[in-house]
């Protein structure tokens, strides 16, 4: 998979679960659900000898622990987690608050004796941050509070406290939620777009390996062609040169054209070595081929290994560099391609003794579309982990060199 692929896989799995950071918050809201019931389960068990009617209160305390033990599955996940079980959740919590204005002493009640479901109603409002932000706490909290001062014992300072606290905890846990949610969402985005630049990125590399070197060749070669057999002979031999002046116009036209777009379909795979990315590669075996009259290959004597992606990867710029030299050092330009294996990394040099170019010479170039360099060479180094640095002066030729770490990562 490559670096835009898996970019995109990591961005897909954050936008399609959307989980990440709340799945954590949600075990925790499950577990307190259980913990507050065990709570409730232990006040009233100690106090329930002073309520009127206790039968009434085990009645609500047993119909709680059931409904709170078959949801929390249903509470740890998000998904299962609907409103419907929310909205229930919400109308237990408030059976059981107007319950205990009916069946505690009016004395207990008088002194700030807690509900029957305690403080397992906060569990309904957390549920609920969770689910939809801090608005929809916000109104089930306040849901509660009316029916803690309707149904248990009026508006005391101690209810006023409990509802305050509850309208706290849940506003500011589903403001929280919010945010990750939005952090969230930015993050995928920027996951695509570097997903997206990435690919192009690529497309650009390949095209420039590929078509706008094929076009480069064909329009040069068709005005070479046809001013040759344009200016005289036959009829037809002029004939023939025209055709081959406008195939070379037609092809520098497509090239200039290719140069702006840089953002097509892909293209078919450039037949360069692609071996199996589980077996090592050696480096020198693929940087052979370059050697010529011109260009002079110096690597170890043994085998120079890099991660067969890496080794591929490394080679097509090598390449590019080689191209350089050939279209623009010059007919008699010679170049040298230099590999060391060093234990962390490797690095392969490629100097020629050409003219050179003056600094800002490759900005101006990539502005102009030409992305040899930038993305040919420079951007692959980029993704491998590694390094491509140019020096040149005029006059004084051009070095390329290229450092890629052992481990390269692709």
């Amino acid at each position: 998979m490559t670096d835009g692929g898996r970019a995109g896989a990591v961005g897909g799995t954050v936008a399609a679960g959307g989980m990440s950071v709340e799945l954590p918050l949600w075990r925790a809201i499950s577990y307190f659900r259980v913990l507050a019931l065990i709570y409730a389960l232990l006040r009233y068990f100690n106090s329930y000898l002073h309520f009127l009617h206790p039968v009434a209160g085990w009645i609500f305390l047993g119909a709680l622990t059931l409904w709170t033990l078959a949801t929390t599955r249903a509470f740890a996940d998000p998904q299962r987690c609907s409103w419907y079980v929310l909205g229930f959740d919400l109308t237990l919590a408030v059976t059981g608050i107007v319950m205990s204005g009916l069946t505690d002493a009016p004395a207990r009640i008088s002194h700030g004796a807690p509900t029957l479901p305690t403080i397992w109603a906060a569990g309904t409002v957390l549920g609920c941050a969770a689910k939809g932000g801090w608005r929809p706490a916000a109104a089930t909290g306040s849901v509660i509070g009316v029916a803690n001062i309707l149904g248990h014992g009026g508006p005391t300072g101690d209810n006023i406290h409990n509802i305050v606290l509850l309208m706290v905890a849940g506003c500011a846990i589903g403001y929280v939620i919010e945010l990750a949610r939005a952090s969230e969402a930015t993050l995928t985005r920027a996951l695509q777009v570097e997903a997206a630049t990435r690919e192009r990125e690529r497309l650009s590399r390949d095209i420039h390996d590929g078509v706008l070197q094929v076009l480069a060749l064909v329009q040069r070669r068709g005005s070479e062609l046809g001013g040759a057999t344009g200016g005289g002979g036959t009829g037809g031999g002029s004939g023939g040169g025209a055709d081959f002046a406008e195939l070379g116009r037609l092809a520098g036209e497509q090239e200039r054209a290719l140069r702006t777009l840089m953002t097509g379909g892909p293209i078919p795979a450039q037949r360069r070595p692609r071996p199996d990315a589980a077996e090592p590669r050696d480096l020198t075996a693929l940087l052979r081929p370059y050697a010529d009259e011109r260009i002079t290959l110096s690597a170890p004597g043994t085998p120079v290994l890099l991660a067969a992606p890496a080794a591929g990867e490394v080679a097509a710029a090598v390449g590019a560099a080689v191209d350089n030299v050939r279209r623009h050092a010059g007919a008699r330009a010679r170049a040298w391609i230099l590999v060391e294996d060093e234990p962390e990394a490797v690095t392969v040099s490629i100097r020629d003794d050409g003219p050179g170019f003056a600094p800002g010479r490759l900005g101006e170039a990539e502005l102009a579309g030409r992305l040899g360099v930038s993305q040919s060479i420079r951007g692959r180094l980029l993704d491998l982990g590694g390094t491509a640095e140019l020096y040149s002066a005029p006059g004084e030729g051009v070095e390329v060199e290229l450092r890629v770490p052992r481990k390269a990562t692709r």
